[in-house]
């Protein structure tokens, strides 16, 4: 079975189905299924684009909406997690996860699906130290600190996963697991991103949750992103019991810009499965139906059951007997149900409506689960709580500060420093983070075009100086992200790009635009200055 990896999308659905489509008749070759790793940004419309982190200058509708309305289709099976910037409140709808659109599915919070036999995981947001022990208690329409905290994992889903048994063949994460980097080509990794080395030498890079995780589930394939950046890595586990080490490969990929490594093909052997299509996973039902009582939907913070004698119990793994009474919930069948339905009107670019307020709905396809399963729709109860205050609170904080607070910085990466007091002193705002992309674009233009026939897949050994690589010509098709003309010197081309070069050519899509190729380049490189600040929060890349 091949599947296709997508870093950060970005909202750019119809530049990555083109990619694909490029690539499949190129290759004769069918990919079965799409994997996105985050900043999906699955806007339905106007409203929407005032529940996602971004600078007001970027909230453009990109072209999720086509799917979500009808107009399109999506080409292949999509299966994605949720990043830091997000339509915070369409994917709220589906804490569980669910269809966005047709044939287009949200793993959740935290989820575990099927697909043709292959266990696949993941993790929705990016860590933070300070609301990782707090409840889901966010809602629309947010606060300039609830429009953060809404996209930031909690441990209530990392306890959950950590309850998780049986293999898992894929997992997902936005953010990476701390010291992913020392399993991998490091120093190739900071002569990308500079940026970043104060923070891989003191091991503050990552989130410790997926550290966490990785330890725990070991799973065959962990896909990441959040970083920009193409980075591979091998990690060996030490063995559990008398069980053979287990090996991850791991992989993290850019977002879909022209000319950036933002799209792998991976060869996997699917296993016999009941059906052909996506299905629930019995084991990850179980666990949460075991553990629907410890939900929080408060700011207050909450600590898992640990076996300290404080507790009735604290090992909610999932027995057979527990498999058993989800199997008769779900009356026998396994199979995700087809079950979309829009709850709010898509964008019509006929009669935009800019000022369209932040919606808040319950999802058909939430509460059809809850039933069956006997689960708290948990975004229908934190809207039931009696915030009339909180609500009105929440609008007029969000209309007095909604532009100053989106500008100002943004992490970049994420402040991974666990329960230490520490803060990322290495950031960028958006702003600079979309300039370096543009800048970066600018200049691999001009890289030569002659490509090689791709291989599949070959993930190498720790500390390999290749990164693995699916070889194509780049399409040329446009670009709906917002352009400046390129500033990056020829001469860091060279440092950037030159010994990957000459080792492969790498998936990368092209561009149709000249551009002012043979002006005098404006250098403009901030997000390499460090910045220093006191808030971690005021930097989310």
């Amino acid at each position: 079975m091949k599947i296709a990896v997508e870093g950060c999308c970005h909202g750019e659905l119809d530049k990555i189905y083109e990619t694909i489509e490029y690539l499949e008749k190129k290759e004769s070759i069918k990919v079965d299924l799409l994997l996105c790793c985050g900043d999906f940004q699955a806007v339905r419309n106007e409203g929407d684009l005032k529940c996602m982190a971004v600078p007001a200058k970027y909230r453009t509708m990109q072209t999720f909406y086509k799917y979500y309305s009808g107009e399109k289709k999506a080409p292949i099976l999509t299966i994605f997690i949720g990043g830091n910037h997000e339509a915070s409140n369409h994917l709220q709808e589906l804490p569980y996860g669910g269809w966005v659109a047709p044939n287009i599915y949200y793993l959740g919070y935290a989820g575990v699906v099927r697909y043709k036999g292959i266990r696949i995981g993941g993790l929705s947001g990016i860590y933070k130290s300070h609301d990782y022990r707090k409840g889901r208690h966010e809602f629309p329409p947010y606060n300039p600190e609830t429009l953060r905290s809404v996209y930031h994992i909690r441990n209530m889903e990392v306890f959950k996963l950590k309850q998780i048994q049986m293999p898992i063949d894929i997992f997902m994460s936005h953010d990476w697991p701390r010291k992913i980097y020392h399993y991998g080509n490091t120093e190739d990794l900071l002569r990308k991103k500079k940026f970043l080395r104060s923070e891989v030498e003191t091991n503050t890079l990552g989130s410790p949750a997926a550290e966490e995780l990785l330890a725990h589930l070991q799973p065959s394939f962990w896909f990441s992103a959040h970083l920009h950046v193409k980075f591979a890595a091998v990690i060996q586990h030490p063995p559990k019991g008398n069980a053979a080490p287990r090996v991850t490969k791991f992989l993290s990929l850019d977002k879909c810009l022209p000319y950036r490594e933002f799209l792998q093909i991976v060869d996997i052997p699917d296993r016999s499965s009941s059906s052909e299509g996506l299905e629930y996973d019995p084991e990850w039902f179980a666990v949460l139906k075991a553990t629907n009582n410890l939900q929080v939907t408060t700011p207050q913070r909450w600590n898992p059951p640990e076996n300290n004698g404080l507790h009735e119990r604290w090992d909610f793994r999932a027995s057979e007997a527990d498999m058993m009474l989800v199997m008769e919930d779900l009356s026998g069948e396994l199979g995700i149900p087809d079950n979309f339905s829009r709850t709010v009107p898509p964008y019509d670019p006929g009669h935009p409506q800019p000022h369209a307020p932040p919606s808040y709905n319950t999802n058909p396809q939430t509460t059809e689960l809850c039933a069956k399963l006997g689960l708290t729709d948990i975004y229908c109860k934190v809207g039931q709580r009696g915030d009339d205050a909180g609500r009105s609170q929440s609008a007029t904080r969000g209309d007095e500060d909604e532009d100053e607070s989106l500008d100002e910085p943004s992490e970049y990466p994420t402040d991974t420093s666990g329960l230490s007091s520490s803060f990322n002193p290495d950031e960028i705002t958006i702003e600079d983070e979309w300039e370096e992309e543009e800048e970066e674009e600018g200049t691999k233009a001009d890289m030569p075009s002659d490509t090689h026939t791709p291989n599949w897949l070959v993930l190498p050994e720790p500390k390999s100086t290749v990164s693995p690589s699916v070889l194509m010509d780049p399409p040329p098709p446009s670009h709906s992200t917002p352009r400046t003309p390129p500033t990056q010197p020829e001469g860091e081309q060279e440092g950037r790009c030159g010994d990957e070069e000459a080792a492969t050519r790498i998936l990368k899509r092209g561009s149709g635009e000249a551009g002012s190729r043979n002006t005098t380049p404006r250098i403009k490189r901030r997000n390499q200055v460090i910045y220093q600040t006191t808030d971690d929060d005021e930097c989310e890349g």
